[in-house]
């Protein structure tokens, strides 16, 4: 069968591996599969399948220094996951049974309890078995928290299936943000760097969940998921008819060919390997030390950076060798040496000099506050109406003589003029049409405080290229936010002073567990606002997937997310909040709201403030296109995320709600949760139609800069 496209030519920095256990690997897991009832008669593999995937082979390359019985377990591990995935296709992909495939995987958590020892179902079918036996063999020698993260990304790869088998069911193909996104659970890299700490070192719980080492992991499942894509596009969409493929995505996104398509999906992938380098090297040593990590703690991250490494040169490697993909005419080995054999594909530093040293400048090369002109405001799809408090003229008032009482309008960051010009309360009166007065006055000091701090950061910190005062006025920021009746600092500054006022009218009656998601959803905020500096420092361009994802911290969109969900009470479980149908509901609302502020505010940014946090920007970064060009493809994104939105309320709430068996009152709570959204879209839009903020004529006659007193730096703390 001719090849639909030309392989690339991929960017490799690491060399593979083989680890000499392979053999013994090998064998164990061919015994272990036919224990477990995967080969005859099973129905989805026979003897000559297990042999032609080699996932020995797999994992000898993804792990090539653990020790054989260590390699033997992970590779009855990816046995087991493959297995999975094609037993998932025979029985409820092909046959299109969405129940029946449900019913399937919620049985499969059974087998995986986070106390060793507690005792599990008896298994019906070689999947329930295999994971049985593999729990039971690798929990005993991790830490609880390592078990806890591994039995979520486990339920994600599992649960998300059923995503593919619903966009099969309608025909339906993923928009590029929402693909990304739920490949990463679909396609178990994250799971796959669980078992990167089993063979390497357990990151501490003191940095598993921060930023740098969540990054690690999503560059790191990005790279490797795209790769795949690659090789497997020919099995996948022509054989199989799947619609989550990278490849198929971008093609129908663009409306290119195919091979335009696929090296696309090779840019990206590039692009996330130069992130995970980029943050190996600059943000984990950061971390490491913020967080007081010892030696031994230092170390064990180090290894498992390097660990997944490996698994990227490793899983290249296997990819052009496994007769499970398209790898003929796949671009030959370096040039510039002779070695030949395992270990020497990867290392091509003829191509490294000639592309990628390029691709890696790119970022850097952005002249900031080049005059761009007026920004233009493409059509934007907005199906629901807006309504406005009435109470917006009265918290017009009481803003501005709060700003004032706060601080805000005399450390010269902000004046009565640039207040005005932002009109928040307008922005407040759209997000809540019910809100009484009091309710929209805090709202509006929120947006307040949310917007002054956005622009305070570059403004004051930027401008002296002062991280590590940043990194303090997060910190502080943070401590204003008790939530067990904590001693709170006097305030140094009107964002410490605005954050304590609000943060007590908020939480009155709040319980100290209330009070945790709120306080960091605003520390994500004021930490991405960390972030944004030290790109500004190092004048880089973010990487377009980073970007997104990291634009949705720094507008704020878990602090307005958890304050619409403040109500909702107990018919709501919790869980309904961390399903892919909810997330994605929210996700396409955020990202919706963020494209639309960086189509408005780009000449602001870009010429006035020399900001390179804009989507607009980034597009044409990564793409080397102009303004003209790189809009489009911004607009086109954001309208694919309101259809989604859409999508999400019409056909995969109700089925949420019937998997989770919701009360009547339960999905009425939803269903005001969904208008909420609503109505935060269509007056974040009127917001922004609306104000001078982001106009030509009131930018060009202002001074961008500081007024004449600038605000003094954070005191130290001692």
């Amino acid at each position: 069968m001719t090849q639909p496209f030309e392989l690339p030519h991929f960017y490799m920095p690491h060399p593979a591996r083989l680890n000499p256990h392979v053999d013994q690997a090998r064998a164990h897991s061919t015994a272990w599969a036919r224990e477990m009832g995967m080969l005859e008669g099973s129905g989805v593999w026979e003897q000559a399948d297990l042999d032609a995937h080699d996932y020995g082979l797999l994992c000898a390359y993804t792990h090539p220094d653990c020790d054989g019985p260590a390699l033997s377990l992970i590779t009855d591990w990816y046995v087991w996951v493959f297995f999975f995935d094609d037993h998932f296709l025979e029985k409820y992909k092909r046959t299109q049974d969405r129940v029946g495939g449900k019913a399937h995987l919620d049985r499969l958590p059974l087998f995986m309890p986070l106390e060793p020892g507690t005792p599990v179902p008896e298994p019906e079918n070689p999947v329930e078995a295999g994971l049985a036996d593999l729990w039971a063999r690798t929990v005993p020698a991790m830490s609880a928290d390592w078990r806890r993260r591994f039995a979520v990304s486990t339920e994600h790869l599992l649960n998300e299936s059923l995503w593919e088998l619903s966009n099969i069911n309608e025909g339906r193909i993923a928009n590029p943000v929402e693909y990304i996104e739920m490949r990463r659970k679909v396609g178990g890299a994250p799971w796959s760097a669980g078992l990167v700490e089993y063979a390497t070192a357990e990151v501490p719980a003191a940095v598993a969940g921060t930023r740098p080492l969540r990054v690690l992991m999503e560059t790191f499942s990005d790279a490797v998921h795209l790769r795949n894509d690659l090789f497997s596009y020919q099995r996948e969409v022509e054989d199989e008819g799947e619609l989550s493929n990278g490849v198929l995505v971008l093609e129908t996104f663009f409306g290119c060919t195919t091979q335009q398509a696929a090296d696309l999906v090779n840019d990206v992938l590039t692009s996330r390997l130069h992130q995970f380098e980029h943050t190996a090297f600059t943000e984990v040593p950061a971390v490491a030390l913020e967080q007081g990590l010892g030696p031994a703690g230092t170390a064990a991250v180090a290894a498992y950076a390097k660990g997944l490494q490996d698994w990227q040169a490793g899983g290249h490697e296997w990819h052009m060798r496994s007769s499970r993909y398209m790898n003929e005419n796949a671009r030959p080995g370096p040039s510039w040496q002779a070695l030949t054999g395992p270990g020497t594909s990867a290392a091509d530093v003829g191509a490294l000099l000639a592309r990628a040293a390029s691709e890696r400048l790119r970022p850097y090369r952005h002249v900031p506050y080049r005059k761009v002109g007026p920004s233009v405001v493409p059509e934007i799809r907005m199906p629901f109406p807006l309504t406005l408090s009435p109470a917006l003229d009265g918290s017009r008032r009481h803003l501005l003589e709060w700003s004032h009482r706060m601080g805000m309008l005399s450390e010269g960051v902000w004046d009565e003029d640039k207040l005005a010009s932002c009109d928040l309360p307008l922005c407040a009166a759209g997000l809540d049409p019910d809100a009484t007065q009091e309710q929209l006055d805090l709202a509006s000091g929120w947006l307040a405080f949310g917007t002054y701090g956005d622009d305070y950061y570059p403004l004051v910190h930027g401008h002296r290229r002062d991280l590590a005062a940043a990194r303090l006025t997060t910190a502080r920021l943070s401590a204003c936010m008790p939530l067990d009746g904590e001693e709170v600092p006097p305030p140094a500054n009107a964002m410490e002073r605005s954050l304590i006022d609000l943060w007590a009218r908020t939480t009155a009656g709040m319980t100290p567990e209330q009070r945790r998601p709120l306080r960091r959803a605003v520390d994500t905020m004021t930490e991405s606002w960390v972030w944004e500096l030290s790109n500004q420092i190092q004048n880089r361009v973010p990487d377009p997937v980073d970007y997104l994802e990291m634009r949705r911290a720094t507008f704020g969109s878990d602090l307005t997310l958890g304050l619409c969900r403040a109500g909702h009470g107990p018919a709501v479980p919790p869980e309904v909040y961390r399903t892919g149908p909810v997330r994605s509901l929210e996700n396409a609302a955020i990202d919706f709201a963020c494209l639309l502020n960086d189509v408005f505010s780009y000449q602001k940014e870009i010429e006035f403030e020399g900001e390179m946090h804009n989507a607009v920007l980034v597009v044409q970064n990564f793409f080397g296109v102009d303004y003209a060009t790189a809009l489009p493809v911004v607009a086109d994104l954001m309208n694919q995320r309101m259809r989604q939105f859409e999508h999400v309320v019409e056909h995969e709430l109700p089925v949420l709600y019937d998997d989770f068996q919701l009360s009547e009152e339960g999905r009425a709570v939803m269903r005001g949760y969904v208008t909420d959204l609503q109505n935060w879209m269509a007056g974040i839009l009127n917001w922004h139609r609306s104000v001078d903020r982001y106009k030509d004529e009131y930018l060009s006659g202002r001074v961008h800069g500081f007024l004449p007193h600038r605000p003094p730096a954070p005191p130290v703390l001692v």
